[in-house]
């Protein structure tokens, strides 16, 4: 299929999903931003055979998709948070509401509904233990939560964002 086809899929309990095909080009240019956020365009249109203008363009069409985001990654420990944990949640219910009221709390940063021992998973990145604490209390009092298991990270030792594509 072409740069731009669509092919549907079917998520878990959401129904079809539109899934864009990508060509050869636009899977290099990924992973060259997978590689390095800051690459110049340029650069990758050197790499991968296209001009400056056509990258930027693949570039602006793959984020608008929502196939991709560039964001800056910082170390949370650098700017002064510093307790990381991931927290287990057990729920009765619709487990698909609570993970949409908890993903509405700024300090969580990743809700994922998971099989398991646990219905849902978060991670969250704070100031210090009472700021751990207090979200704890936040989410233990949504309606639903039945019990909670937190994983303190004690040091990160691998984080990558260089998967590739299919």
């Amino acid at each position: 299929m072409p740069e731009g086809s669509e092919r549907m899929a079917h998520g878990p309990r959401s129904g079809p999903v539109v899934l864009p095909v990508l060509d050869e080009i636009s899977k290099q240019i990924i992973e060259q931003l997978q590689t390095d956020g800051r690459r110049s365009y340029a650069a990758i249109g050197k790499a991968v055979g296209l001009s400056e203008a056509a990258v930027r363009q693949r570039v602006q069409r793959l984020h608008e998709a929502g196939v991709m985001q560039v964001v800056a990654v910082t170390d949370p420990l650098k700017l002064g948070f510093r307790r990381q944990a991931m927290i287990g949640l057990r729920c009765d219910g619709d487990v698909q509401h609570v993970a949409d009221q908890l993903a509405d709390m700024e300090e969580i940063d990743y809700v994922v509904l998971t099989a398991g021992s646990f219905d849902l998973l978060l991670e969250v990145v704070c100031e210090d233990d009472d700021h751990l604490l207090e979200i704890l209390s936040r989410v233990r009092g949504v309606a639903s939560v039945t019990s909670t298991e937190t994983f303190v990270y004690l040091k990160l030792r691998k984080q990558t964002y260089t998967w590739g594509t299919r």
